[in-house]
């Protein structure tokens, strides 16, 4: 009996031997006896390195090709604007040699032919409201808007605010595009964005690129700057059109460019809509737009005046001039004092600090702390309501 398992053995052994061989160099023999009912056969197996194919890609997730639809949305709330100013008899205007007056008014030296500039604007409620740039209307006596689908309408001026470059007009027309209002405090550098307007009187264009830079200011720009920056061709033309994502919602209203040459160089400015919102809200609701003032002269606190005036502290905002019986003065703040915070929040230029003052309600108290020498301390300051601007930008705050 034991002679007879140990043959058994044996004779597995070798038949196994002889089945692995046969699968290793001969698969086809075994592929032939399988038949067509065999699902896949040994030989087909992928091997261990084999290339798997591709699961399907989700949507959404592959590389973006177009931005086509961000374009169909927002285009069409996105309108051309013609400002007209009747000509004029007299002396040249004072403006005669500011270049943005030159290139929305002409060459003033023709006093005789009306003078007619090119710009954009964004519709921003179905009842008639537009977004666009101070400087686009700006001394115009007639504002004609155009649609992209070929509509025209007179447009009225509810009001305009020349220290933020924001105006807001009013057309009547039905079944108006508004654009929605995008998240522009939550913007990063490297987003994507769209620039849609009318650059050079050629018609409606779209622009791509990314946001560049957050908080642009002190470009002598407005006397309120906090800019996104975007390498989205801005061209004359543009300004008061949209800046949007890549869903089409509004995110700004471009505004400037820096070039040499007129033309775009990759550096264009927009306001963000949050900034404008604003601004439309209280021109609609108010007709012009209240901030807070405290009477006083900044400038950004250099390390060399630090060190000069041995300053502890090596950021904040110069005070160089308070006005006499303005809201400073009566508070306690002194030329040579340097303002540090305000209402709690650290100012470190004097953009800052305009913007932080101009967000304070008038007649309330706000807690302005300063360096004096090497005493730190809070004074009480009552706010002021800023006065209406003047022709030339005003300087003191």
């Amino acid at each position: 009996m034991r002679k007879t398992w140990l043959v058994f053995s044996q004779a597995v052994t070798v038949a196994v031997a002889v089945l692995f061989v046969v699968s290793t160099l001969k698969p086809e023999w075994l592929n032939r006896r399988a038949g067509p009912t065999s699902g896949m056969s040994i030989g087909a197996l992928p091997a261990p390195t084999s290339v798997m194919p591709a699961l399907p890609v989700a949507l959404g997730s592959g590389p973006v090709t177009s931005y086509s639809g961000a374009a169909r949305r927002a285009s069409p709330a996105v309108v051309s604007i013609t400002a007209s100013k009747a000509p004029t008899r007299g002396p040249a205007s004072p403006h005669g040699d500011d270049p943005v007056f030159q290139y929305f008014f002409g060459d003033r030296k023709r006093q005789s032919e009306p003078q007619v500039g090119l710009g954009s604007g964004v519709i921003v409620s179905s009842d008639g409201y537009l977004l666009t740039n101070h400087h686009v209307i700006d001394g115009a006596d007639d504002v004609e808007v155009m649609l992209a689908d070929g509509r025209q309408a007179r447009a009225k001026l509810v009001g305009t605010d020349p220290e933020s470059d924001v105006a807001v007009l009013k057309i009547e027309l039905d079944r108006l595009p508004a654009i929605a209002f995008g998240d522009a405090d939550n913007l990063q550098v490297g987003d994507v964005v769209l620039a849609i307007g009318n650059p050079f009187g050629v018609g409606q264009t779209v622009t791509s690129g990314i946001v560049s830079a957050l908080g642009r200011n002190q470009l002598g720009i407005n006397t309120f700057e906090n800019f996104i920056q975007t390498d989205a061709a801005i061209n004359p033309g543009n300004s008061g059109g949209a800046l949007v994502d890549t869903n089409g919602n509004l995110l700004g209203i471009n505004t400037a460019i820096y070039s040499r040459s007129g033309g775009s160089l990759g550096i264009g400015f927009a306001i963000p809509v949050s900034t404008a919102r604003q601004v439309m809200d209280s021109l609609i609701k108010d007709g012009q737009v209240t901030r807070g003032w405290i009477g006083v002269e900044p400038r950004n606190l250099t390390a060399e005046i630090a060190q000069t005036l041995n300053l502890p502290v090596r950021q904040g905002v110069l005070i160089t001039g308070v006005l006499q019986s303005g809201p400073a003065s009566a508070g306690g703040l002194r030329p040579g004092d340097v303002v540090v915070t305000i209402a709690g929040a650290p100012v470190v230029n004097t953009s800052q600090l305009l913007n932080a003052v101009a967000a304070l309600k008038p007649q309330a108290v706000a807690v302005i702390g300063v360096q004096r020498g090497d005493k730190a301390l809070d004074l009480n300051v009552t706010v002021a309501r800023r006065p209406k601007a003047r022709t030339q930008q005003q300087q003191q705050q």
